[in-house]
C-alpha cells in the first residue's frame, strides 16, 4: 500500500490553529504580520498563540486571536521534579485543545516539543530550526540562513507557505482602552515633543553608553523643548537615573513601573523613540512611530526597526554586526558617537515641529 500524500498547506482548511512564539518581546512583534495574514486566510478558524506569561498582556484582546495560552517559563527552572510536572501539565493542556494545525515560529528545542505535544496532524516550522526542533514538524518551510534576511521577512515565509505572500505585512497591536486612558492622563501636563528613551538592553554589547543617550536628550530639549520619558525593565533603573541626573528639562521616569499595555499606549503617542536594539524599539516601529537607534553588535538589515527607512545607525568598526553578547573591547561604543544619531534625531524633531506649528 502507498502512503497517503498530505495535501499542500495552501489547500488546508484547519478549524483549530495554534501559533507557537513564546518570546521575546521583539520576536513576538516581528511575528504579528503572520497572525493577521492567517486570520485573513482562515476567518472562521479558532486561532491561539502560545506565549510566555510575562508577554501575554501584549496579545490580550488582539482582534485576530481567539485565545492566548500562557507558558510559565519560570516553572521549568525551579527543580527537576517541579519542572517535569509543569511541562507535563502544559503538554496536556495543548493536547486537550485538539489543534489540527500547529505553527512553530520560534524554532528551538522547547517550542519544538510544544509543537509535538499539540498532537496536530500538521506541524509546520522553518527549515533552519535549531536544537532538533525540525524533527517535530510534518512540514518544513524552506528558509534562508539566519544572516541572510530580516526576521520579519523570515517569519513572512510562513504566510507565503499558506498562499498569502502577496498581502501587505500589517502589524496589529491591541491597546486596551484603560491603557490609553492611563497614557492620556500621564501625558496631560507634559510639554511636547514627547521623547521616549529606553537606555537599557540585556546584552552588554547592545547597551549604548548612558552618557551618549544623555547627550541626545540634552540637545533635543535645548533645540526643541519637550519632555523626556524613560521606560524599561526594573533592572535598568540605575542606567536611566544616570541619564536623568544630567538633564534640566521636564522628565518622567517610568522604568519598571508600566505594564506592557501601558507601554504600548505610551509609545503609540510618542513623537519619537530613542532606544537600543530591544523589544520596545520594535514595538514602537510596529506602532509606526519614528525611532532613533544605535546598532552596535547587531545589524539593521537583519534586526532593524522594520519599515523604518531612517534612524537606525550602525557602528562602522571592523567587528560590526558580530552578534557577540560579551566583548572586552567594546570599540563600537566609542566609534558610534552621539553626533551620528543627532543628525537623524534633529531631522525627526524638526519635521515634528513643522507639523505641530501648522496643525
Amino acid at each position: 500500500m502507498f502512503a497517503r500524500k498530505r495535501p499542500p498547506l495552501v489547500d488546508l482548511d484547519p478549524q483549530r490553529i495554534v501559533l507557537i512564539k513564546p518570546s521575546a518581546l521583539g520576536d513576538i512583534v516581528h511575528a504579528l504580520p503572520v497572525l493577521e495574514a492567517l486570520r485573513h486566510r482562515f476567518p472562521s478558524s479558532h486561532i491561539a498563540w502560545v506565549v510566555n506569561s510575562s508577554y501575554e498582556p501584549l496579545l490580550t484582546g488582539h482582534p485576530y486571536l481567539d485565545e492566548t495560552i500562557p507558558f510559565d517559563r519560570g516553572a521549568l527552572g525551579s527543580g527537576i521534579g517541579r519542572a517535569v510536572r509543569a511541562a507535563s501539565r502544559f503538554a496536556g493542556e495543548l493536547r486537550r485543545r485538539r489543534f489540527d494545525l500547529a505553527i512553530d515560529m520560534q524554532g528551538l528545542f522547547r517550542s519544538g516539543l510544544m509543537t509535538l505535544a499539540t498532537g496536530a496532524k500538521r506541524r509546520v516550522g522553518f527549515s533552519i530550526a535549531r536544537e532538533g526542533a525540525r524533527y517535530s514538524y510534518t512540514d518544513l518551510i524552506p528558509t534562508l540562513p539566519l544572516n541572510r534576511e530580516h526576521a520579519v521577512d523570515r517569519n513572512w515565509r510562513m504566510a507565503q507557505a499558506f498562499g498569502l505572500g502577496r498581502r501587505p505585512k500589517r502589524f496589529i497591536v491591541p491597546i486596551a482602552d484603560d491603557a490609553r486612558r492611563w497614557a492620556a492622563q500621564a501625558l496631560r501636563d507634559c510639554p511636547r515633543p514627547w521623547l521616549v528613551f529606553a537606555v537599557g538592553a540585556r546584552w552588554l554589547t547592545k547597551r549604548w553608553p548612558p552618557e551618549h543617550f544623555a547627550v541626545l536628550a540634552r540637545r533635543a530639549q535645548a533645540h526643541f523643548g519637550g519632555t523626556i520619558f524613560f521606560i524599561g525593565a526594573a533592572d535598568e533603573a540605575e542606567l536611566a537615573r544616570s541619564v536623568i541626573g544630567t538633564l534640566s528639562g521636564p522628565v518622567r521616569d517610568w522604568v519598571g513601573t508600566t505594564t506592557l499595555p501601558q507601554l504600548a499606549a505610551l509609545l503609540e503617542r510618542a513623537d519619537v523613540m530613542i532606544a537600543n536594539d530591544t523589544g520596545p524599539l520594535h514595538l514602537a516601529a510596529a506602532l509606526d512611530r519614528p525611532v532613533i537607534a544605535p546598532y552596535t553588535c547587531t545589524q539593521v538589515r537583519l534586526h532593524g526597526p522594520y519599515g523604518v527607512p531612517r534612524g537606525a545607525v550602525e557602528s562602522a568598526i571592523w567587528c560590526q554586526g558580530s552578534y557577540l553578547r560579551q566583548c572586552e573591547r567594546l570599540e563600537c561604543m566609542t566609534e558610534l558617537h552621539p553626533d551620528r544619531l543627532w543628525f537623524f534625531l534633529h531631522e525627526t524633531l524638526a519635521a515634528w515641529a513643522s507639523r505641530y506649528r501648522s496643525a
